[in-house]
């Protein structure tokens, strides 16, 4: 079953409804009307103050490969409606075989810090096929942003400790454990135990032994002996399969019989107990023996909040395996990304601006064909600004917070900037040089460098300044009161 989902094309990898939404613009003919969509998410994951955009490099992939087969339409024309009958008519399916996508697509970069409302990609060409891209695009940017945005976290708290990614086993499926190995690498881990992902993205693997090698000897310091005998380049030892101190001691012994060969004692490593006072013992025990430079690796249900911890208390770990709670980001397992029709084009030719409206304020999306600045000056990242391309910004630029319109700030014309949403595809055509996922792993790192520190606390932090400028915020109001007023009075 795992083969035949990754030898088969992917373009089914979507919501029923986006199908029928499909064969309801080709049947209104409209499936060619030129439309813009925006893809963003409503709120930081994990209370946090930031986001990190991870996701584009799988776009792409999508994208590239985008097509339907025979066996596709094969099944797409079996579907059946609530009477009986066919959901879609052939004439349909002919279209979907001979389309190609003509699609634009610019992007925010992978590793770049993003915040609420930002559009993170900007997809625009005939409505019918951005509508199909929606829940892939989703489906790529959402679960790998969140994993990204978990991994930097513990970057934060780990500064120059070292970060590997136990997840595979407790990860939810095969796509998800390899997905979230190449998210946290991006975040900020330095190595991964899953094979599969280490030959697909190129990120370094890392792994020792398990209780049950421990478990299969007569004593522990014999596995361990033995262990080292086998992969004497490869030694960091579990020491706590029956008694961690004990443990280190033993392994202390298997250090000394590698090192009369030429090699050393890498690490050991603790997975269950009072890890603080364990870890504290085990540099005693390690320092005393002349292995001062043996690392000390963490495990057992690891998180930020955790680790913070353990710092506080003092531990000795400097080396840190993290698995479920990252791979499945355990205390918050989704991103809240949406895909929204922001833009029409009419048939004047004119763009006419859509926005969906809510009672909920947060829900309220924004119209335009959006794109993001982002302001510095010799401190780092002050601002955030959303804008809509068609109305070019010429000298002072002013800001307005969407929820509250009494804040504004003007930035001069020289103010330096960055647009952050950057072209990927031309009418279906690739056009962005990809960076390495080595590259993306920086970028994440640079950019939480040049951000205020308040943004990146646990408990209650900073909110960055994001608004849209003006002439996009009045337009936003005059659109959100033209249709309530045209609304029933009831509601």
């Amino acid at each position: 079953m795992i083969n035949k989902l990754y030898d088969t094309s992917l373009s089914l990898l979507t919501d029923l409804y986006q199908l029928t939404m499909a064969y309801g613009y080709w049947k209104a003919r409209k499936a060619e009307q030129e439309a813009v969509f925006n893809l963003y998410f409503r709120k930081h994951p994990f209370q946090g103050g930031f986001t990190i955009s991870c996701g584009l490099n799988s776009v792409i992939d999508y994208i590239q490969e985008f097509r339907f087969s025979r066996e596709d339409l094969g099944y797409i024309g079996s579907l059946k409606g609530n009477d009986g009958h066919r959901l879609f008519e052939p004439g349909f399916l002919e279209y979907l075989e001979n389309m190609e996508l003509q699609c634009s697509i610019d992007a925010i970069p992978e590793g770049t810090v993003v915040f609420p409302n930002e559009p993170l990609m900007r997809v625009r060409g005939p409505i019918l096929q951005c509508q199909l891209l929606e829940t892939p695009l989703l489906n790529l940017v959402n679960f790998q942003s969140l994993i990204a945005t978990k991994a930097a976290r513990m970057r934060l708290v780990a500064k120059e400790d070292t970060l590997l990614e136990f997840g595979l086993r407790r990860a939810q499926g095969p796509d998800g454990g390899v997905t979230a190995s190449r998210a946290a690498y991006i975040g900020g881990f330095d190595a991964t135990s899953n094979l599969l992902a280490g030959k697909l993205y190129d990120i370094p693997v890392k792994g020792t032994h398990a209780h049950s090698w421990v478990m299969s000897f007569d004593t522990e310091l014999e596995a361990f002996e033995t262990y080292s005998r086998y992969l004497p380049n490869n030694v960091t030892l579990l020491v706590d399969t029956y008694d961690s101190l004990e443990g280190v001691r033993h392994a202390i012994e298997a250090g000394k019989s590698l090192r009369k060969r030429g090699y050393d004692l890498v690490g050991i490593r603790l997975d269950s107990g009072d890890l603080a006072y364990l870890s504290i013992e085990s540099r005693k025990l390690l320092d005393e023996a002349g292995f001062e430079k043996t690392n000390i690796v963490a495990s057992n249900d690891l998180d930020e909040y955790i680790m913070d911890s353990l710092k506080i208390q003092g531990a000795k770990i400097n080396v840190w395996g993290i698995g479920t709670k990252l791979v499945t980001a355990y205390d918050q397992p989704a991103l809240g990304g949406v895909y929204k029709l922001a833009a029409i084009r009419s048939k004047s030719g004119e763009w006419d601006y859509k926005l969906k409206l809510s009672e909920q304020a947060i829900k309220v999306s924004t119209p335009g064909i959006q794109q993001v600045r982002r302001f510095r000056d010799s401190k780092g990242f002050v601002s955030d600004m959303i804008f809509n391309i068609e109305n070019p910004l010429i000298g002072k630029s002013t800001m307005v917070d969407p929820y509250d319109f009494t804040k504004n700030r003007s930035f001069a014309e020289n103010t330096h900037f960055e647009d952050l949403l950057v072209p990927v595809f031309a009418k279906g055509q690739l056009i962005y040089s990809l960076p390495s996922i080595h590259e993306a792993r920086a970028r994440v790192q640079d950019q939480l460098a040049h951000f205020y520190k308040g943004i990146k606390r646990f408990v209650n932090p900073h909110t960055y300044p994001v608004g849209l400028e003006k002439h996009l915020f009045d337009m936003k109001t005059d659109l959100i009161m033209k249709l309530r007023n045209n609304e029933p009075e009831a509601l």
